[in-house]
Parts: structure tokens; C-alpha cells; sequence
């Protein structure tokens, strides 16, 4: 590993706060915490401004500084600055006076938000040495994961609930990686991965390489704000899978506040499930701090995580920002999918949208 951190301090954990080396670990040893990267702010504001973020090649690595990685990031450099869609046909059927739709179904290379966090996840294990990577998916992670260890000249290992749709599987398959159907359901195939993590030293990217892998979603946050012009939308809609695209909106938010990047102002970060798999929604429109896992089903699969790993922490944002949470049916899922088709249909795809930067007064957003 190299001794250059970059902008980082340390991995502290979440709950008690102690601090930990930037290795791939992800547990606190005395409270069994999640741990999270640790930045010297003070230090990134000396170089981010939004003058030399706006100077830079147009994807998530132009706020390189707020990325956990100590060089320059090696894997998936194209990932990420997807558009902004300013959906105004769907914003007059739902009522609603201003809407736009972060649209990440044109990322790079999988068509799927998870190139975000799988391009951080993999430029940090490059960095840590290691050669084999892995992951537990429900089918979009194991794809990113296996082009972009494909590209990187990394093995790559995927482990899947055996029931995947078939699609998503032959994607895997034709980046070479190693696929392994478990029978199960996610929850499961994830226990499982923890295990093989310990036992056999790869970088699991949703195991021991969390920490890391987790603060690519920060991206979508950033690039949120500076193609609104450099403003802090008064609603954002997250959809919830393990909740920790949620956590890290609001983080990547406060830390735009904090270095002076963008006007603090009061906003909130509403969470979306299926009621199928909706644990997090289910307990936050009962007033609980906490949730009760439950047995996915449901046609959203990339959301049917039962036990979220931030389910806590993202009912404690909802919380903080006085936001909602719902969850649909599967009808209702199949539904709003011909609807936004509708409200979004010949909208420019990425070039011509990224630089939209209208100011609104009510904006809200989808990433997957």
C-alpha cells in the first residue's frame, strides 16, 4: 500500500467514532459499527473550488478530493456526470411544478448507477494491492463489477441469488467473471460473501472494501448540485435498496456546505421501496428509529435487500431533513415505469443535458 493518503485521514466508525487505518475493513472491533472514510476538509478546501471542478473532464472524478482514493483513480475514469432530465410533461401529471430525473441508466460501462461506487471500489483496491475482487449482488453490481475488473485486468468473482434474471447473468458472463448462483435469497448470498472475505483475502467491494465502495454514491450528490446551478434541491426522492445511497446524498450534500462550495439551505432526502422488500419505509411511517427484516418479494429486485446495511442511518436522515418514506406495489412499479417512459421520451440522453443548470423551487430527483 502506499503511504500517500491523499485527502484522507482514517477510517472511523460510525457510532463511537474511533479511528482505524485506511485498509479493507469495515467493522469497529469493540462496537461492531460500520466504519466510514474520514476526510481532512481542511486540506480539500484549498484545492475544490468550483472553478477548478468545473475546469475538469466531465465525470464523478472531477470532485476526485471528496474520493477515497490517495492517487489518481485507475478504474472507471468515464463513470459518472450523467443527466439531469428536466421532465416537465411527467411534472404536470404528477402535479408537481418543477421536475427533473437524474438519469444514470446512461452510465459508463454498464448502464447502471453501481458504476459509480464499483469505479471507486476497484481504484482503491488497485491501490491496496489486491488482484482478485468480488461482490454479493442482486444482479447491476455484479455486471459493473465485472467489466470493470475486465478493464482492469483484475479476476473478478459474483456471487448471485440462483432465481436472477437471465439477462443480468449473461452480462456478468461475457465479462469473464466467475459467477455463482446461490440459492437464496440476497440477504443470504451476502452472509455468505462475508465469510469468503475473511477466508480467502479478496476485495469484496459491499464487504470489506464498504468503507470505499460506499462514497462513490457521493458523486451523484455533487453533480446534483452543480447542474442546478449550484443549489441544494428542496426534495430529493432516493430509492432504498440497502439505504446507503440515501446516507451518502445527505453527506455529499453537507460536504459541499462545508467547504463553502454551495448556500446551506433546508431541504429533504425522501426514501422510495417496494412494498415487497420495504423495511426502511414501513418503519419510518411508524415513527421507529429502527426496522424489522423481512423476506424480499417483489419485481424491483436491485431494491430487494431485506435486512439493509443503512436501513438505521437512512431512517435517521429521513429523519434530520423532516423527509418521507413510501413504498408501491409491484402494479404500482409497472405502472410508474410507462409514466416516466412517457414523461422522459426523446429527452436528450447525456451531452446535451449535462449543463443544465436552471434554478427551481421545488425540484425533486430519482437515481437508481
Amino acid at each position: 500500500m502506499s503511504q500517500n493518503q491523499g485527502f484522507m485521514k482514517a477510517l472511523k466508525c460510525r457510532e463511537c467514532g474511533r479511528e482505524y487505518p485506511l485498509t479493507a475493513t469495515h467493522v469497529c472491533e469493540f462496537d461492531f459499527g460500520p466504519l466510514e472514510v474520514a476526510y481532512d476538509y481542511a486540506k480539500i478546501k484549498k484545492s475544490l473550488t468550483r472553478e477548478a471542478i468545473e475546469s475538469r473532464p466531465k465525470s464523478m472524478w472531477r470532485y476526485r478530493e471528496l474520493l477515497p482514493v490517495a492517487t489518481e483513480p485507475t478504474v472507471g475514469q468515464q463513470a459518472g456526470f450523467t443527466p439531469l432530465v428536466k421532465a416537465d410533461r411527467l411534472a404536470k401529471k404528477l402535479g408537481i411544478r418543477e421536475l427533473w430525473v437524474k438519469n444514470d441508466t446512461v452510465n459508463y460501462p454498464t448502464l447502471s448507477f453501481k458504476d459509480r461506487v464499483v469505479s471507486v471500489a476497484l481504484s482503491r483496491a488497485k491501490e491496496l494491492g489486491f488482484t482478485t475482487v468480488a461482490c454479493a449482488s442482486t444482479g447491476n453490481l455484479a455486471n459493473s463489477v465485472a467489466a470493470q475488473a475486465a478493464a482492469a485486468g483484475l479476476k473478478a468473482y459474483v456471487f448471485i441469488p440462483s432465481d436472477l434474471e437471465q439477462g443480468k447473468i449473461i452480462n456478468s458472463l461475457v465479462y469473464g467473471a466467475h459467477v455463482i448462483g446461490i440459492k437464496g435469497h440476497y440477504d443470504e448470498v451476502n452472509r455468505l460473501c462475508a465469510e469468503i472475505a475473511g477466508k480467502f483475502g479478496w476485495a469484496f467491494v459491499n464487504v470489506n472494501m464498504r468503507p470505499y465502495y460506499a462514497e462513490g454514491s457521493k458523486s451523484m450528490a455533487y453533480e446534483i448540485i452543480e447542474q442546478l446551478g449550484w443549489r441544494i434541491p428542496q426534495h430529493t426522492i432516493v430509492p432504498m435498496a440497502s439505504g446507503s445511497l440515501l446516507t451518502k446524498i445527505q453527506k455529499g450534500y453537507q460536504e459541499f456546505v462545508k467547504l463553502g462550495l454551495v448556500t446551506e439551505s433546508k431541504y429533504s432526502i425522501h426514501g422510495a421501496q417496494a412494498t415487497g422488500c420495504s423495511p426502511i419505509s414501513v418503519a419510518h411511517k411508524a415513527g421507529l428509529d429502527f426496522f424489522k427484516p423481512v423476506k424480499p418479494d417483489t419485481i424491483a429486485k436491485s431494491l430487494a435487500i431485506g435486512t439493509p446495511a443503512d436501513g438505521f442511518y437512512a431512517l435517521k436522515v429521513m429523519k434530520e431533513t423532516n423527509a418521507h418514506a413510501d413504498d408501491i406495489s409491484d402494479d404500482e412499479i409497472r405502472d410508474a415505469i410507462k409514466l416516466q417512459d412517457a414523461g422522459c421520451r426523446n429527452r436528450p440522453r447525456r451531452q446535451a443535458a449535462r449543463n443544465q443548470a436552471q434554478p427551481a423551487r421545488i425540484r425533486s430527483h430519482a437515481g437508481e
